[in-house]
């Protein structure tokens, strides 16, 4: 059922279907990876959303640019001006001029995975080929309507990119605060090792088998990467009792370090745990127990002080490494317990403002994708007929 403000924008006009390949060119580019350039004044699309440089271009207009591998079904930019493209990117480019570029941009991204998935069912290798774009039918509307529509999308997806620069800069604004607060002279502090006021822990190998959705709290080292921030007091992941006596438990006031990964800026992030019960944590991390507050601890590993101070004892390979004896060797500078709690207090209120998925910018960015998806999805539902 459509919404009054459709109803309205259509007023009863017959909404066209087409299939791409009726209104646009399709086709691929030329260029590899090896014509990657990083100084290169051209953007070079390839099968990701990350746009590299080149010296040459291929192709002067708008299109639409989708991978052919990866990523199968995003649409990943929508292009104007010089560029060049891998050979396995797709670029879509209108011949007619019956169909706004940037209305057919939005109509992909709101319907061109369905279709492209739905299609690769069953493939050995899942990819798209060009009669797969030519045949994705699409509805047209008068341009008026089109542009209606892409107004009111554009206006979304601006708010949305203001609010991510903006994200950006308070991000850098707190890592430079973060920084400045833990840049203590040495007159003014005593600065000692990590090993010399607290003590390091190794956890225990458990594996993701080993991992349920409810049981005795555990912290498993991926994790650190990808779920947990500079505290904690509940886990995503738990354990079967049986498991606990076998395994290495933390407590509450431990900070938990992460000591692998597959980069060296990686290794050394924190999290403090203040849950009401102990935590089992995987043999890739430490624990770390003393008599400095947690969350400044915590905050300190993240410091470019920290990094810079572990980084000749990190083993580097496949996977990149270090020890309790390397961790422990880095100073940090160590402030009264108030003024440890005054700086904790002031990144408290960063870390919420940059980092909250429930509160701050992120929060924010992330109510207005999913209005800028509500109404995308309300704006392209048009009544589907026979090609």
């Amino acid at each position: 059922m459509k919404s009054n403000y459709m109803d309205i924008l259509l007023d009863e006009v017959k909404v066209e279907w087409k299939v791409l390949g009726e209104v646009a060119e399709i086709g691929t580019g030329s260029s590899n990876r090896q014509d990657e350039d990083e100084i290169g004044k051209y953007p070079f699309y390839v099968r990701s959303k990350k746009v590299l440089n080149s010296n040459t271009f291929e192709f002067d207009e708008t299109a639409i640019v989708v991978p052919g591998e990866g990523g199968i079904g995003d649409i990943f930019h929508f292009v104007q001006g010089k560029y060049a493209l891998h050979q396995r990117a797709y670029r879509i480019h209108l011949f007619s001029n019956i169909v706004n570029a940037k209305f057919l941009y939005y109509v992909m991204c709101e319907s061109f995975k369905k279709y492209i998935l739905m299609k690769s069912v069953g493939a050995t290798s899942i990819s798209i080929r060009k009669p797969m774009l030519e045949k994705f039918s699409i509805p047209i509307p008068p341009l008026k309507v089109q542009e209606e529509i892409v107004r009111i999308l554009d206006t979304f997806t601006e708010l949305t990119a203001e609010l991510t620069a903006e994200l950006t800069a308070r991000k850098n604004q707190y890592t430079y605060y973060r920084d400045k607060l833990f840049s203590f002279e040495e007159s003014e502090v005593e600065w000692k090792a990590l090993g010399e006021v607290g003590e390091f822990k190794r956890g225990k190998r458990f594996v993701k088998t080993d991992m349920l959705s409810e049981g005795f709290p555990c912290i498993h080292y991926g994790e650190m990467y990808t779920h947990y921030n500079i505290w904690v007091d509940k886990t995503k992941s738990f354990i079967s009792h049986d498991l606990v006596a076998k395994l290495r438990v933390a407590e509450y006031g431990d900070v938990i370090i992460v000591a692998a990964g597959e980069t060296i800026e990686d290794i050394g992030r924190g999290t403090a745990w203040l849950g009401n019960t102990g935590v089992v944590f995987h043999d890739a991390c430490f624990s770390y127990r003393s008599s400095l507050n947690p969350k400044y601890v915590s905050y300190f590993l993240g410091t470019k002080l920290f990094h810079e101070q572990i980084k000749k004892h990190i083993s580097s390979g496949k996977i990149s490494a270090i020890n309790a004896k390397g961790l422990s060797k880095a100073k940090i500078p160590i402030p009264t317990p108030e003024e440890q709690a005054r700086i904790v207090s002031i990144l408290d209120k960063f870390d919420t403002f940059t980092s909250s998925i429930t509160d701050g910018l992120p929060h924010e960015i992330e109510l207005r994708q999913k209005q800028y998806e509500y109404y995308r999805n309300m704006l392209l539902s048009f009544p589907k007929e026979e090609v």
